[in-house]
């Protein structure tokens, strides 16, 4: 049994096949299948079933896991506190990010970020805010970036730069030609809103909250996972939502998609840093520099 049989273990299990993982890894489908064959090898067990598209763990394979991620875990902060010793900033960054800044705030810092520390690599791995905050929380991410705050989260976060969330609608829609927005208007149209978890949405249902208004007041008929895909529902007609204004600007420029002066809107929200609560890694430390710098 050796690190790189449990690191191709770990990255199948997580990847979810075989074919996932050593694009993940950089290897050859067959490089990774033999290092699991010879993990198997050196246990005498079956660790994991191929079924169709996908890979099921046996009862051995669940066993080795947990261990298996402890092992590699370990390693991990060895190399860490090892490269902490010397002053170069060097090793793999993997950054956890919600949509909006993982799309608009983070990828024009990473090109001088990478260009002051060569020795670094990075992964940039866009989600939902609660996902953000969950992979700093265990360690999978060492530095995230949020539009939204969780209350309770064992982490830290620091603000930094600003975001607009706007409403829009379709350029049909009866809201526009009507003066003095109201709840009850909104309230009367099919809203189209980000998951459950989403930073937007967080931040749009406390605006709500804020103004005495409840958010289960709004006929919410559709959630989308991205921004982008609810500012196309609009544009077809769907209904209208809350968008930031990075995702709707160029919608709006084409007119495609109007804002909506409703009541309390545009919202201003901070963006956010998410570290942990122990010691950043040279590599997270020193994005969190630039982002202080660039944001």
């Amino acid at each position: 049994m050796n690190i790189s049989q449990l690191r191709a273990f770990v990255t199948v299990v997580e990847s979810g096949s075989f074919s996932a993982a050593a694009r993940a890894m950089g290897l050859s489908q067959p490089a990774v299948t033999m290092q699991i064959q010879g993990l198997e090898t050196d246990l005498g067990v079956t660790l994991m079933e191929r079924r169709y598209r996908k890979v099921e763990l046996t009862e051995s394979g669940r066993t080795l896991l947990p261990h298996a991620r402890k092992v590699l875990a370990d390693l991990d902060r060895a190399r860490e506190e090892i490269e902490n010793l010397s002053d170069t900033v060097s090793g793999h960054l993997v950054i956890a990010s919600s949509t909006t800044p993982g799309q608009y705030v983070l990828p024009r810092l990473l090109g001088g970020y990478l260009r002051a520390y060569p020795e670094v690599t990075v992964s940039l791995e866009v989600m939902d805010t609660a996902m953000v905050v969950d992979s700093v929380e265990s360690g999978q991410a060492q530095i995230g970036m949020t539009g939204a705050m969780l209350p309770g989260a064992r982490v830290q976060f620091e603000a930094m730069g600003t975001d607009r969330l706007v409403m829009v609608a379709s350029p049909d829609s009866p809201l526009l030609a009507k003066k003095g927005l109201t709840i009850d208007d909104l309230a009367e149209q099919p809203f189209i809103a980000r998951e459950a978890g989403s930073g937007t949405r967080i931040v749009f249902e406390e605006s709500l909250r804020q103004a005495g208004i409840d958010p289960a007041e709004l006929h919410v008929v559709m959630e989308l996972g991205t921004s982008e895909a609810i500012v196309s529902a609009i544009e077809g007609g769907m209904g209208i939502g809350v968008v930031s204004h990075w995702m709707a600007d160029k919608a709006l420029k084409l007119g495609t998609v109007r804002e909506l002066q409703a009541p309390g809107f545009p919202v201003e929200r901070p963006f956010y840093a998410v570290v942990p609560r122990g010691e950043l890694t040279r590599a997270a430390a020193a994005l969190l520099g630039e982002l202080r710098r660039g944001v």
